[in-house]
């Protein structure tokens, strides 16, 4: 048994904070073996990449890329540091990470809490084998935001297998602005010149928020297929709260995660892969708990797939159990590999609200 998994009862007995930040401790000296190989029909080709699995862990866990390559170490098929700041930040006061067990949720309001680019610069100088994307943010008081990221894309493409932009978390007052055509346009035009000036050109993709109404997604479909973007993650958290919603803290302010999250971000996804007519690469995230959960994700059109708060909740056996799941799926449908069933149920998907 890893010992990961030995210490997961234990650590579920602490502050979520202090669970987490002993989780990445924990991967740091003590990394684990490397899991066995998969079927090579999980094989995905995706943003000019060959992904060796869809599965990937979402930007969250390893704020400050310190241990990338433990985490592929665990089955992943990539990983996604981050979000990471031009200058390091504190984030928001604690308490700030909530958990809501009886709901399969997480409830954040980090702000962007992290080390800053040079740290992780260094640290990736040094990368380890595997796909690592990188998630890039704006500093809180930063006077030109977009200038951020332009530098985000800058620091990170020599390390980067991708760069991911975002602007749609809730805990950052304004950055979701950001996500509005006109302002949205500017900044994927200079993100975009940017990457372009940069060696090695490395895929952009661009984090939306799952609560955009029609109108929103389609300035994004539009902003997206003009500028050149490579690729979408849908979604980020929501700051949503449903009346189903038992746990104690369903009151907390900030971004809802988990399982209350998968019905309307996969909505959103299918609506994404139909504006695109299932040209654009689209990573799907929010409430992957499970095989059926990431299956259904890519069969409302996601050709990769995220998770992080099942694995905080549920601990690391989520990546065998979804891997196992999606091996099976491919060899009971008969399908060449796992992309054939890419929006295989995006109408579906698509139509509900």
């Amino acid at each position: 048994m890893r010992l990961a998994q030995l210490a997961e009862p234990l650590v579920k007995l602490l502050p979520p904070e202090t669970a987490h930040r002993l989780a990445v401790f924990g991967m740091k000296i003590a990394p684990p073996a490397p899991a066995r190989p998969r079927d090579p029909r999980l094989v995905v080709a995706a943003l000019g990449l060959k992904f060796p699995n869809p599965l990937g862990l979402a930007a969250g866990f390893d704020k400050n890329a310190e241990v990338p390559g433990a985490m592929l170490r665990l089955g992943f098929g990539y990983v996604e540091v981050g979000t990471l700041t031009p200058r390091p930040q504190a984030g928001n006061a604690r308490p700030r990470l909530f958990r809501l067990p009886k709901d399969g949720a997480v409830i954040n309001r980090f702000g962007f809490n992290n080390e800053g680019y040079e740290r992780a610069r260094t640290r990736l100088e040094r990368r380890p084998a595997g796909l690592i994307g990188v998630n890039v943010g704006a500093n809180k008081d930063a006077a030109d935001r977009i200038a951020d990221y332009v530098l985000g894309v800058k620091t990170f493409a020599p390390f980067a297998d991708y760069v991911a932009i975002n602007i749609s978390s809730p805990n950052t007052p304004g950055l979701r602005d950001l996500q509005r055509r006109d302002a949205l346009d500017e900044l994927v035009a200079r993100v975009a010149a940017a990457r372009d000036e940069t060696e090695p050109r490395q895929p952009l993709v661009v984090k939306i928020a799952p609560d955009l109404d029609d109108h929103g997604l389609d300035d994004i479909v539009a902003v997206a297929l003009a500028r050149g973007i490579d690729g979408l993650i849908v979604s980020n958290t929501t700051v949503a709260r449903p009346a189903s919603l038992r746990s104690p803290h369903r009151g907390e302010s900030g971004g809802l995660s988990g399982r209350p999250l998968f019905e309307p971000s996969t909505r959103l996804l299918a609506r994404a892969y139909l504006a695109f007519g299932g040209a654009m690469p689209l990573i799907g995230c929010g409430g992957v708990e499970d095989a059926a959960t990431a299956i259904a994700k890519i069969e409302a059109g996601a050709s990769l797939v995220q998770l992080y708060t099942s694995l905080a909740l549920k601990g690391i056996r989520v990546i065998d159990g979804i891997l196992n799941g999606l091996e099976r799926a491919v060899a009971e449908r008969g399908v060449t590999g796992i992309a054939a069933l890419t929006g295989a149920r995006a109408r579906d998907w698509g139509s509900r609200r």
